[in-house]
């Protein structure tokens, strides 16, 4: 290894990298060795991903300074495909998939097997449930992306990646939708992908994951390489402190609250899978909700967690049952606007397809769900809109240029506090979170866990559902397991362990 590591399989050399306004990245060095798992850690907004697309060929050569090396030659990228001919490959946060399109076809799209021309189906299909055999994976290669979470759509990217046989592989917080087993099952692959010599570039949000499995971790901070290490050589608090430029000292800050009485219920609820007659996503699940109480959710990908809020807040369509009740009275809820009107909002686990319009001003962002109220005779009153949203800006600590600043251009930390100060301009009773921080850094995850303390102290009720454990055992009261799609244990927050919460989960 130590021969080896004298020759860096790609590298950055002095990468300056400018957007607008905006200086990404300052100098950036930086070095992929075969056979190591190199772990690129940062905040949002730090240029990890600006670092990584420049590695990959989506910027070009000329758009930036400095060079990319490869084999300790100097390459110059114009495109993806220069990179992808060296071995290069890449599972960005962004999901390149073709969603209507079936999982096998997404994994072995522009590589089908063909005779005369002609795709054969049988042999395409048969490789592509050999690759997700590697990952152990047992998700149908024949459905179509479009019928997948998030956590299954990142698995069939990761699968695609796995099957290059890549010489360097990049991988853009490739667990941040996967849940304690699965994320488990990729750690092995990597481990496997090392050992034959592949250059791994791994970028995660979670530091406990990154002791796990990384040989060197390097830290970017606005734009600029602060430290590089080797893991024997760093600690949880130093790489923390590197990141965030200060101490941390508690992820989980508690706000007190003490829980109230019952003001929502689920009562025998049941949803059929519309597109799978007799196939039910969840069955017969019921709790109930205290204001100033934050209830998480726990449970595997595909417990049905995601489908059981989406439901309650009138998104999924399907044959349903149960009731729901507030203060004690059965209310309908066939679509989003009953579930506002009831005082219900929602976080969705997609906040970049499902909670923002990502072309669209902060502006727009904050005040579009409550537009009606910012007219007057018909007629948006701006100014009252401007003076709300910039307001809430503030309160949330949204940092931007001005609130007329493209959503898209903002770290996910940020975007994740849009979607939250949506909601708070005209705060609901009952907030539905599904995977809060999912994909933003520590500092963020603090202040995330700080504002969702402080909302229930002031009186909301918290659905939350999440699949780190630790986020469950840290933020919630009390906790509700799910295990294809039934209610399989009920814990308070006294009572929870993670070996008992995966017990009842697995």
């Amino acid at each position: 290894m130590d021969s080896e590591k004298k020759n860096p399989l790609l590298g950055a050399r002095n990468i300056t990298k400018n957007f607008p306004g905006v200086r990404a990245l300052d100098g950036v060095t930086f070095d992929a060795f075969p056979g190591e798992i190199h772990a690129l850690v940062g905040e949002n907004g730090a240029g990890k991903s600006t670092l990584i697309k420049i590695l990959a060929g989506v910027y070009p050569y000329d758009s930036y300074e400095g060079e990319v090396v490869f084999k300790s030659q100097p390459v110059t990228f114009r495109t993806i495909r220069d990179s992808k001919a060296l071995g290069i490959a890449v599972i960005h946060q962004e999901l390149a998939l073709v969603k209507h399109m079936t999982v096998g076809e997404n994994i072995l799209l522009g590589d089908e097997p063909h005779y005369w021309g002609i795709i054969d189906y049988d042999r395409l299909y048969s490789e592509a449930e050999d690759t997700m055999k590697q990952l152990g994976v047992t998700v149908d290669v024949r459905t179509e992306i479009v019928n997948l979470g998030v956590g299954e759509q990142q698995l069939v990217e990761i699968a695609k990646a796995v099957r290059k046989k890549a010489n360097v592989l990049i991988l853009d917080e490739p667990t941040a939708a996967l849940a304690e087993h699965e994320i488990e099952v990729l750690m092995g692959i990597m481990r496997r992908l090392k050992e034959q010599g592949t250059a791994l570039i791994y970028i995660s949000h979670k530091i406990d994951e990154v002791f796990s499995i990384a040989d060197r971790i390097t830290v970017l901070r606005d734009g600029q390489t602060v430290a590089n290490n080797t893991v024997k050589n760093w600690t949880r608090e130093g790489v923390v402190r590197a990141m965030v430029g200060r101490e941390l000292t508690d992820m989980f800050p508690k706000v007190e609250h003490q829980p109230g009485k019952v003001i929502f219920e689920v009562e025998g609820l049941s949803l059929e899978d519309p597109e799978v007659p007799g196939r039910m996503l969840f069955k017969n699940v019921s709790f109930d909700l205290r204001e100033r109480e934050i209830l998480g959710i726990a449970g595997l990908m595909g417990a049905g967690r995601t489908e059981l809020l989406s439901a309650i807040f009138g998104i999924m369509s399907g044959n349903q049952t149960g009731r729901i009740l507030i203060e004690e009275e059965e209310v309908q809820i066939n679509s989003p606007y009953d579930a506002i009107r009831a005082g219900m909002a929602l976080i969705p686990e997609d906040r970049k397809n499902h909670g923002l319009n990502l072309i669209f001003s902060v502006l727009y962002n904050l005040s579009i769900v409550h537009l009606d109220e910012f007219c007057k005779f018909g007629i948006v009153d701006t100014q009252q809109e401007f003076i709300e949203t910039e307001g809430m800006v503030r309160e949330l600590n949204i940092k931007i240029p001005s609130l007329g600043v493209a959503v898209e251009t903002l770290s996910g930390g940020n975007q994740q506090k849009v979607v939250l100060g949506k909601w708070l301009l005209r705060r609901p009773r009952i907030l539905f979170m599904d995977e809060p921080t999912r994909g933003i850094d520590v500092g963020a995850k603090s202040e995330i866990h700080r504002l969702i303390g402080e909302l229930t102290r002031q009186g909301m009720a918290v659905v939350m559902v999440s699949s780190e454990l630790s986020e469950i055992l840290g933020v919630a009261d009390r906790i509700l397991v799910l295990r294809q799609g039934c209610v399989s244990g009920r814990f308070s927050r006294q009572d929870a362990t993670p070996d008992k919460i995966m017990g009842v989960a697995t």
